[in-house]
């Protein structure tokens, strides 16, 4: 069972940064492609980005494009967010979710796919 853990959330002011990591734990990450989804509170959770289980390839919506970057590194089991420019519209709990894949090449931004989730890590940009 993979188990995923969000960290480095918090409060930021507007134009700040931080840096999300998604830590895997269970089993390795080589074969999960991750997303990353965000649920602001009345909103639709809202697939923001995904890496392919390879690292070879990302997507970015457009709300977050430009400004937050999504990697990872196998080797330490972890998928890293870094967010700049965060602006008033990006508060929210943000989640990674992976799914289960031997085509190493695509990744999903539909939370229906997804097989494991995070519990979840908050982000506020507030002046």
């Amino acid at each position: 069972q993979l188990q995923l853990v969000e960290s480095g959330g918090g409060l930021v002011q507007p134009g700040g940064s931080l840096r999300l990591s998604c830590a895997a734990s269970g089993k390795g990450l080589d074969y999960n492609a991750i997303g990353w989804f965000r649920q602001a509170p009345g909103k639709e959770r809202e697939g923001i980005s995904c890496i392919s289980a390879s690292g070879s390839n990302a997507n970015y919506a457009d709300s977050v494009k430009g400004r937050f970057t999504i990697s990872r590194d196998n080797a330490k089991n972890t998928v890293y967010l870094p967010m700049n420019n965060l602006m008033p519209v990006d508060p929210a709990v943000y989640y990674c979710a992976a799914k289960s894949t031997f085509v190493r090449t695509l990744c999903y931004v539909s939370s229906l796919l997804m097989d494991y989730w995070g519990t979840g890590a908050l982000v506020n940009v507030s002046s």
